[in-house]
């Protein structure tokens, strides 16, 4: 770019820059989805934090698992449904490490629901990341423990039913009653005050985990437009009105 087109941007003018520990990696998510707001988020957090070199992320199966193209620190890739686990191994072999997980809902509260009870009972000084978008979207678009009533997936076209496939799995109020868990919220990244609240949470479930004061636990209730079969206005608007409504947002606990 030749020197008469050359712009310089004072600092008081800056309104948004790039995270530093973000890659530079193209973004492979759906338009729309969740997933890349709430990486951008923790990086900035670690960043802001000053842990960039005493960071380890654990991500299993499913679309969460792409997490360390995006987000440069260390990282480990767990079976599916195994990150509290493997997270747990981590930070009792590196105490000084802050360790945590990004998982989505089929992982965490389907196929890992036994890691990550056992792991927020023992109160492991770990942070969990649960992206909740009521769907296994990379599978395929089936039915998951949080998929609504009503909510038509692949395998529930006539929407779920509950004399048939129960009732959707809250489990952030269910961790609420163990004692091993310090930290438990709710949020959502569908507008700019809840970005800026779901950053400040992700950093106070980090701060809690690096004290020693237990598990956090980071609900992320989010979109999945390709999974839903919305686009992605569509899909904010449909998670504003009928996800908060089950999945509330707040603190549930903080200790």
């Amino acid at each position: 770019m030749s020197e008469e087109f050359k712009v310089e941007i004072k600092p008081e003018n800056l309104v948004y820059q790039k995270p530093a520990l973000t890659t530079d990696a193209t973004m492979h998510y759906c338009p729309g989805c969740s997933h890349g707001t709430v990486h951008s988020l923790i990086a900035e957090v670690i960043e802001e934090m000053g842990i960039q070199d005493s960071t380890i992320g654990v991500s299993p199966v499913g679309c969460s698992v792409f997490a360390y193209n995006y987000i440069d620190i260390d990282w480990a890739e767990a079976a599916h449904g195994r990150a509290c686990a493997l997270a747990t191994a981590m930070k009792r072999l590196n105490p000084g490490k802050m360790v945590f997980t990004y998982q989505g809902d089929g992982d965490l509260a389907a196929i890992g629901t036994g890691e990550t009870i056992h792991a927020c009972n023992r109160g492991e000084n770990i942070a969990i990341i649960f992206i909740n978008n009521a769907i296994y979207g990379m599978t395929g678009g089936q039915m998951a423990p949080t998929t609504l009533v009503g909510m038509k997936t692949a395998t529930t076209p006539e929407g779920r039913r509950v004399d048939l496939h129960g009732y959707p799995f809250k489990i952030a109020e269910m961790l609420t009653h163990l004692d091993g868990v310090s930290y438990i919220t709710r949020q959502s990244v569908n507008n700019p005050v809840n970005v800026r609240r779901a950053k400040k949470a992700i950093r106070k479930g980090f701060e809690k985990a690096m004290a020693g004061k237990g598990t956090s636990f980071i609900e992320i209730v989010a979109t999945c437009n390709s999974g839903w079969k919305l686009s992605p206005v569509e899909a904010n608007r449909w998670m504003e009105e009928h996800m908060h409504p089950v999945y509330p947002l707040g603190d549930l606990k903080d200790i």
